[in-house]
């Protein structure tokens, strides 16, 4: 393998998140709608009949299929089926910024305004609910926010011994934070308030 080759090879190579190939990639949209208090933030609460994280209140979201042609038509895709809107009355939509889980995740998050000019038809198998909050609400009220320690565990056929300092390795420890919002008894937590935060935070 001769420099000419390697060289070219690294001309050609646009960089990404090292390992992102194997991660679960995501689409999520913030929505907003237009009331007659001023604009409001459109929440799923999630099924029961769903297999992850039933009754639970997130945007509406999902996979990255093969046939999006981008993380924005998957997102816009999604609250489509979800919701049960016609993609025409969905405007006005543009990136966040995406997140890297620890768990092999890439999420990307979408803001944009949905009319409401005609009913919601909610598909029952995904959306338990749905319901809004005023935006107001959140450029007035600073999320709590907890921290949840992530523990490093090697596996038993681990090689500790192929490592300086074998099983008294010292291993980097680290923690994520989750934010809560409550509203009216709702409980927005995790991903989901993670990425409403950012987008608060973005356009004080």
């Amino acid at each position: 393998m001769d420099k000419e080759h390697i060289t070219n090879k690294m001309k050609e190579h646009t960089p990404t998140v090292l390992g992102s190939k194997q991660f679960i990639k995501s689409a999520v949209l913030l929505p907003l709608v237009q009331k007659e208090g001023g604009l409001h933030v459109l929440f799923e609460v999630r099924s029961e009949a769903m297999r992850r994280q039933p009754g639970e209140i997130c945007f509406p979201g999902g996979r990255i299929d093969p046939q999006d042609k981008s993380a924005q038509a998957a997102a816009i895709r999604e609250t489509t089926e979800e919701l049960g809107v016609n993609e025409q009355k969905i405007s006005d939509v543009y990136p966040l910024d995406y997140l890297v889980t620890p768990f092999g995740m890439i999420i990307y998050p979408h803001a944009g305004l949905i009319r409401t000019d005609g009913p919601f038809d909610p598909n029952p198998l995904e959306v338990g609910e749905i319901f809004t909050v005023p935006l107001a609400f959140f450029l007035e009220t600073e999320p709590d926010i907890y921290h949840v320690n992530l523990q490093v565990k090697p596996e038993k056929t681990f090689p500790f011994e192929l490592v300086p300092g074998g099983e008294n390795y010292n291993w980097r420890t680290s923690h994520m934070e989750e934010y809560f919002y409550i509203y009216d008894e709702r409980v927005i937590w995790g991903l989901t308030a993670r990425v409403l935060a950012h987008f608060v935070e973005m356009i004080r």
